[in-house]
């Protein structure tokens, strides 16, 4: 495990400080758990960014579903008939 120093305004510092206290943790356990779930929000938000691009090159490109077809396809869940998700590409 690497070390990073941390300027860390006053009422921040105060924050964690109460924060780990609370949790009997260690403050540089709690700043790794706070940039940890950082990190993955980010992660998610990069990959949501990619599909939602990777969404609008596909409808540039006419590969779109009926709206039809999706109305039709959630009114049959839960029901003895469900149905397959619809596909694009028409």
């Amino acid at each position: 495990m690497s070390v990073t120093t941390v300027r860390l305004q006053a009422d921040v510092e105060q924050h964690l400080e109460a924060i780990a206290s609370r949790l009997h943790r260690s403050k540089g356990w709690v700043i790794n758990q706070a940039l940890s779930e950082y990190i993955e929000k980010q992660q998610r938000e990069q990959a949501r960014w990619q599909q939602t691009l990777e969404a609008m090159e596909l409808a540039a490109q006419g590969k779109i579903v009926d709206a039809s077809e999706v109305h039709s396809w959630l009114n049959s869940w839960g029901t003895e008939n469900e149905q397959d998700a619809p596909r694009s590409g028409k």
